[in-house]
């Protein structure tokens, strides 16, 4: 996955690697000029050459400080844009997937995946672009070093490095399946909190916050354990390194006196040795800290990786047809089954909805009325049958033209935080003020919009500071704006008042002339007057007419209506 989304960046990656190796070699150099000045110029007493030694050094540290900063500006670059790039990429994709992809992952989890998951790895990157490239040259690098001071002296330095590796190697088995349990926990929180907060009225209507409160603490309780166990680990890990280090450092220093006595080596040597020697420990240290993030990513990159690697259900045809017929819907022998599911929820449904017509759908509670409407928008595939938009099978039709063609207003009613306007001109970016006052007057939205303030009011994520009612007539604006074809109405009258329904039928009755449209309600009133009303049970059309036919030929229907208090003839 980064071979792949490094590529457009390797530029910048290969900048920092070389600006690394500058640094390390301007380090790696210090120390060496630094025993010179013990040695020639303190000890031998060579003070000419101290100011020349000491002006290199300060040169090689500025040069050393100038790589670093350009080195960590690139891996910062680099790490923040992949980021992008991989949020992106996730988001372009679950606008891809089913509604039934987007259900099986979960919205708390993509969240999880699109934001947290993405920092983990722009973390790695950054550590690995800014310190795994130049700690193992620091370390070899110092041990080469070291050797050509002193190779008895050299020893202690390589029995250090297998310690380490020892432990670091025993920290990263552990921590792969701990930090998997860890970016679970995040996505169950993520969910509790989510649902806490998007249903915090049925919470107090219900009086159950005490339960929602100890469902976090569950939650937020088994999140800390994981995350305590990891960090006990690291917090071993780290003081262990420092242990070895230090005890290391003891050893060079006695060892170095002893050499010092004998003559064997010199003063300056032995200071090497210890610089040296905080290279590697220092080294190794951050090698430890990036390959101990490692795990916490790899899980963070499988978990992006699982949402990239998923085939969305519905594809665009290789070759879209235009369509012939504008404005007609035709459901031919239609079946639909959810996956794994025994029963179909839909089953051999004929239906030809033509411009000027419409078409109501009524029926009880899960019988498939949305199911159909959902055939139409190819928010699903049929099992058996096809769907005909314009005369062409929506599986062969341009994406594009289906949704140019098609409007919808959903049974959920939904709204964008941002203003009135904004919300409306979702449906169309490049209607006039004028525009939007005609379709609120259409949807009778004109009256409470006003009195909120007008189109720059203010709407409320997900429209939680409207009515279900203004929600709806604001949605039912929003598809108006459009002017499509063929209107899809699911059920999207159920929260307003008998009085405002009238007048927005009577409205839209004017305004969608010429237009196929399609009605799914559950009262009687409200499809009375369709050219034709088509009654679903269990899935399948049980009766086709008008109201009166349905009244005396329908059992079904006849139910309906009779428990709505209809009069009937």
């Amino acid at each position: 996955m980064l071979r792949r989304h490094l590529r457009p960046h390797r530029r910048l990656v290969a900048l920092a690697i070389v600006l690394q190796l500058l640094e390390v070699l301007a380090m790696l150099l210090l120390p060496t000029l630094n025993a010179g000045i013990v040695n020639r110029g303190v000890v031998d007493g060579d003070h000419g050459y101290i100011p020349v030694a000491g002006g290199l050094m300060v040169l090689v540290a500025f040069v050393a400080a100038a790589a670093g900063i350009g080195s960590i500006r690139c891996g910062a670059r680099v790490a923040l844009g992949l980021g992008r790039d991989l949020r992106a990429a996730v988001f372009g994709r679950v606008l891809d997937l089913s509604a039934r992809q987007v259900g099986r992952f979960g919205v708390a989890s993509l969240t999880t995946r699109s934001v947290n998951d993405v920092q983990q790895i722009e973390t790695v990157v950054l550590a690995g672009l800014t310190t795994l490239a130049a700690a193992p040259i620091i370390c070899f690098g110092s041990v080469f070093l070291a050797l050509r001071q002193d190779v008895p002296l050299s020893l202690a330095l390589i029995a250090l490095i297998p310690v380490i590796v020892v432990l670091t190697w025993y920290a990263l088995t552990r921590l792969g399946a701990i930090y998997g349990r860890v970016q679970s926990g995040v996505d169950t929180l993520n969910r509790v909190v989510g649902e806490r907060l998007a249903g915090v009225r049925v919470v107090r209507a219900f009086a159950r916050d005490a339960y929602e409160l100890d469902r976090f603490r569950r939650t937020n309780t088994e999140l800390l354990g994981h995350a305590l166990r990891a960090g006990r680990l690291l917090a071993t890990m780290f003081p262990a390194v420092a242990l070895v280090s230090s005890l290391t450092t003891v050893a060079v220093v006695w060892f170095g006196a002893v050499r010092v006595d004998d003559g064997a080596v010199r003063i300056g040597t032995v200071n090497a040795f210890v610089e040296y020697l905080v290279f590697i420990t220092w080294s190794i240290t951050m090698t430890t800290f990036v390959f101990l993030a490692v795990p916490r990513a790899s899980v963070s990159a499988g978990r992006i990786r699982e949402i990239l690697e998923t085939t969305p259900e519905l594809t665009a045809p290789a070759a879209a047809r235009p369509g012939v017929r504008a404005g007609t819907v035709e459901l031919r022998g239609v079946s639909f089954r959810h996956p794994g599911a025994e029963l179909a929820t839909v089953c051999g449904v004929d239906l030809v909805v033509r411009p000027g017509e419409t078409v109501a759908i009524v029926g009880g509670t899960g019988c498939g009325k949305t199911t159909l409407l959902d055939l139409v928008l190819r928010r699903a595939d049929v099992t058996a049958g096809a769907v005909y938009v314009n005369g062409v099978d929506v599986r062969e039709l341009d994406p594009d033209e289906l949704t140019a063609t098609v409007g919808v207003v959903p049974q959920r009613a939904h709204l964008f935080g941002g203003t009135v306007a904004a919300n409306l001109r979702f449906g169309r970016p490049d209607a006039t003020d004028a525009d939007l006052w005609r379709a609120l007057d259409v949807a009778q939205a004109r009256e409470f919009v006003e009195a909120m303030g007008g189109l720059g009011a203010v709407v409320a994520h997900g429209g939680a500071s409207l009515s279900g009612g203004q929600r709806q007539r604001l949605t039912i604006a929003r598809t108006l704006l459009r002017r499509p074809a063929v209107y899809l109405f699911d059920d999207c009258f159920s929260a307003l008042d008998p009085l405002t329904e009238a007048a927005l039928r009577s409205a839209l009755s004017t305004e969608t002339a010429g237009a196929a449209v399609v009605v799914v309600a559950q009262r009687v009133a409200t499809i009375r007057h369709a050219d034709l009303i088509v009654v679903l049970d269990g899935g399948r059309v049980v009766g086709a007419g008008t109201y009166d036919d349905l009244l005396a030929g329908c059992a079904v229907y006849r139910d309906i209506a009779d428990s709505q208090s209809v009069v009937t003839p």
